[in-house]
Order: C-alpha cells, then sequence, then structure tokens
C-alpha cells in the first residue's frame, strides 16, 4: 500500500481522466462501472469496500469517487473524511439505498460533491459526473499550471513556456557574466523591463550592485541629465543640495534605459561619451567619476528608422545595440496565455480565498484575444476579473469588453479544440517545448547527459527518462 503520508497527485495534464466506483455490492458496481464505460468512454475501476479504495486512490490519481455510504471496513464517509485529511485531488459522489437527507447533508458536508439515492436514474447520473469531471479538470489543470510557475517555465521571475521566450532566457543565461550593453525591443506592455530585471539577477553572482531604472520618455533634457550625471549644490536654480545621478546609484549594477528613443539627440552625444569612457562628470561639477554599469536600454520603437530619420545618433545605436534581444508579444506565443492568467488568478485572489477558477468558454475568449497591449493588457483584465468573480469563477461576462473583440480574422497559431480538453492541449504544447529543449541542450553537449542535466538545472534520471519518452537518440548528437 502507498504510504498515506505521501501527497496524492491529481491526474496530469494530457492524461485521460480515471473514474473509481467503490461498492459493496458486485452487480451493482458492475452495472456502474458498464454505464459509465459506454456513455463516456473513461477508464472505470471498482472497488469492493471503502478499505480498498482507499488503497487505490493512493497508488495512483482519480478524478472521480463514485461511493456507497454503507459498506464493511471502511464507510463511505470515512472515505470521504480521508480524501479530504490526506487532500487527495479527486472529486466524491455518494449513492445511498437509504435516502437518507441526513446522511446525504453529512456527505457533504464532509467535502462530497454531490449525492444520488439508489437506484439512480441512468441520465441524471451521466449529466452529474460529467459536470463533477469537467469541474475536476479545471481544477487539476490550475494545479498543473501552478507547479509550472514555481519550475521550469519561470526564469529569474519572468514567465513562459513559448519555444521564442526559452531563447531570450538561453541568452540572457549566456550573458550574465559579462558587462555587454543590452538593447531589448518590444511592443509596449511585452516586458521588456521584467526581461533587463532578469538579466540583472542572473548576473548577481558576478555583479552586485543595484537595479537602476530611468524613464527617458517621461523627462526633459535639463530634469532627465540632472537625473542620469546628478549635480552639484548650486548648480542651476533651486539645486539647493548635491544629487547623486542613477549612473552613480547603478555602480557595480544595472542602468535600465526604458524608452531610449525618446531621449533628445543633445543628450545622446552625452549618453554616448559616458557609455565609450565610463566617467562623466555631475551637473554643475568638474570632477571625472569612473562607473562600472552595465545598461540596458529598451524600446518599442523602430530605432533604425529613427537612425535614417536622423533622429537618434547612429554612433550611440551601435554602442546600445551590442547584444539585442527582441520579446514577441503576446500574440506570437498564445501558449502562454494559459500560465500568464493562472499567475494573475493567484496573484488577484481576494485576502483568504482561493484563487478564481477561469472557465473553459473565457479560456476560449482569452486565447482568442490578440492583446494589442500585451501581458499588460492580459494583467489588467485579469485583475479586473478578478474582483468581479465573487462566485470563484471567471466566465466571459467577468472580462473586460475590449478583450471579447474578435482579431483581424487571420488564422490564429493556436486555437482551442472543443472537442479536447484544455489540460490536453495543453500537455502537448509543453511536451514539444520540452522535447524542443532537450534536443537543443543535448546538441550542446554532443549528447552529454551529466552536462544536459546540469545546464537543464534537471537530475540525470529525469533527463533518461525524457530522452526516452521523446525517442531521442543520444548518438546523433556525438556525431556532430
Amino acid at each position: 500500500m502507498a504510504n498515506p503520508n505521501t501527497p496524492a497527485l491529481p491526474v496530469p495534464p494530457g492524461v485521460p481522466q480515471r473514474i473509481l466506483v467503490v461498492e459493496d455490492l458486485e452487480d451493482q458496481r458492475a452495472s456502474l462501472q458498464e454505464l459509465l464505460q459506454l456513455s463516456l468512454g473513461v477508464e472505470v475501476d471498482t472497488a469492493e469496500d471503502g478499505a480498498k479504495g482507499l488503497e487505490m486512490l493512493r497508488a495512483r490519481p482519480y478524478s472521480l469517487v463514485i461511493t456507497d455510504l454503507r459498506m464493511p471496513k471502511v464507510s463511505g464517509m470515512k472515505l470521504i473524511e480521508t480524501v479530504q485529511s490526506e487532500k487527495i485531488p479527486a472529486t466524491v459522489i455518494v449513492t445511498t439505498g437509504h435516502g437518507s437527507i441526513k446522511d446525504a447533508v453529512e456527505a457533504m458536508r464532509q467535502g462530497a460533491h454531490d449525492f444520488l439515492t439508489k437506484p439512480a436514474d441512468p441520465q441524471h447520473l451521466i449529466l452529474l459526473v460529467k459536470r463533477a469531471l469537467r469541474e475536476r479538470g479545471l481544477q487539476d489543470e490550475v494545479t498543473a499550471l501552478r507547479q509550472q510557475l514555481q519550475g521550469r517555465h519561470a526564469f529569474q521571475n519572468v514567465l513562459s513556456k513559448s519555444p521564442r521566450m526559452h531563447d531570450v532566457f538561453e541568452l540572457v543565461g549566456q550573458i550574465a557574466d559579462t558587462t555587454s550593453t543590452v538593447l531589448i525591443r518590444g511592443e509596449t506592455g511585452t516586458g521588456k523591463e521584467q526581461v533587463a530585471r532578469a538579466i540583472h539577477q542572473a548576473s548577481a553572482a558576478h555583479r552586485t550592485g543595484s537595479f537602476v531604472a530611468v524613464n527617458c520618455g517621461a523627462l526633459n533634457e535639463n530634469l532627465l541629465e540632472s537625473e542620469l550625471f546628478g549635480h552639484e549644490k548650486g548648480s542651476y536654480t533651486g539645486a539647493d543640495r548635491k544629487r547623486v545621478g542613477r549612473f552613480e546609484l547603478a555602480h557595480g549594477g544595472t542602468l535600465f534605459l526604458d524608452e531610449i528613443g525618446d531621449v533628445p539627440m543633445s543628450m545622446q552625444i552625452k549618453l554616448l561619451r559616458v557609455l565609450q569612457e565610463r566617467r562623466f562628470e555631475r551637473v554643475g561639477g568638474g570632477e571625472p567619476i569612473d562607473i562600472d554599469v552595465r545598461v540596458i536600454a529598451a524600446t518599442h520603437q523602430d530605432m533604425e528608422k529613427l537612425v535614417k530619420e536622423n533622429k537618434f545618433r547612429e554612433d550611440l545605436y551601435y554602442r546600445l545595440n551590442v547584444v539585442r534581444i527582441d520579446i514577441p508579444p503576446l500574440r506570437d506565443r498564445p501558449e502562454d496565455v494559459p500560465l500568464l492568467v493562472a499567475h494573475f488568478c493567484q496573484k488577484f485572489a481576494r485576502p483568504g480565498q482561493k484563487p478564481p477558477v477561469v472557465s473553459p468558454e473565457a479560456m476560449e475568449v482569452l486565447l482568442k484575444c490578440p492583446w494589442p497591449g500585451n501581458v499588460r493588457q492580459l494583467e489588467n483584465a485579469i485583475e479586473r476579473a478578478c474582483v468581479t468573480a465573487r462566485d470563484g469563477t471567471i466566465t466571459p461576462d467577468k472580462l473586460p469588453g475590449d478583450v471579447g473583440r474578435k482579431g483581424d480574422g487571420k488564422a490564429h497559431p493556436f486555437q482551442v479544440d472543443l472537442a479536447r480538453s484544455l489540460p490536453d492541449q495543453l500537455a502537448e504544447m509543453v511536451a514539444e517545448f520540452e522535447k524542443r529543449y532537450l534536443r537543443k541542450a543535448m546538441k550542446k553537449t554532443r549528447g552529454h547527459v551529466g552536462k544536459c542535466a546540469e545546464i537543464s538545472g534537471l537530475s540525470r534520471r529525469s533527463i533518461t527518462d525524457k530522452i526516452a519518452q521523446y525517442g531521442i537518440d543520444k548518438g546523433e548528437f556525438k556525431k556532430e
């Protein structure tokens, strides 16, 4: 028997849901099994009493348990109590041949999803089971997504399972121990500052200074100069004390220059000089100050176009564009939408309450939205939905009106297949991501399992299991 103290796992995404029937009467047990298998096409196991049922629940995951209340050895009520106390992720429906309202109420109080009196009407039973399986699937999906948030899909607090974003993560890791200047490009709301912070955090072992951010587009020329370089007391009217600039504050760390394309031309010359010489003077001062700063710039603008129009210095552009990182818009990485939704639901959940669940219909709307405002727009939409979803479920009517608008009519790279469950589709995307990632790591290490495990953060056993799972031939990488 499995250890009762070992936490049971939900049915993993991509694995068909499974039902357990716990009934001491053999004919009813067999009838229920046959009815469910023929009507729903799901796998149905049986147990002759509560003790056997608990043993099976601890040994393998089940989505739904249909149990009699009155049985030998372990009663249905005790089974429900144990499922709750051991946090076994299975929904329970109880049946009773006595029609006792008192027993049914107590079972519901203990945590049962619903109850049926014997003999159960087949149509009502199937309807009830379908509804329970659907709700359990949503709960298992949320659990799986939360596990992903804490696992490989979270890189330095940037959440993604997109292969394109994985390329960004890999590049961030490669430049972590350097001081190279970085230019991050992407539409508004894609998370450019988050990626900049990820670079800073990945460099923490080599650079112990602070992360300092400046929005260059929000300041005029004079304010920006003082903000970046600081000023001496009396350098201009109102300068009643010395001010330390952002370059100094970021010494030994990272200076993030957001909206670099909005910097005035005269300030561009001063920025170029600082990047070249790694020293500057405060406004009104004459003493050079040496700095050790990694500069990360970001913009949503077409920098090449600005250069051609003489709105941005070409030499400064190339000085900034040493390492370029392009952040894809959210519409080009729809596989990230469920992951981000789960994260934002958790972030904006009401204090002391569980995060709301997103209905399949609402998730379909979210996946079809073109997201012109990218991750920032999605975050705002989920925050609003969490506030209005007082019943714990986010339905389409809880989403902002602009989210429901249709896209441009072009074929979307990811569509919801209503004939298949969302967890199934998510599992396929995760598997494809893992396979691509593993092949890339194996190529980089020439098929060396130990080195592959080291750079991926997984154990050797996990790497070996996944190589077998995806049918990857280690030999092909050794020949390259």
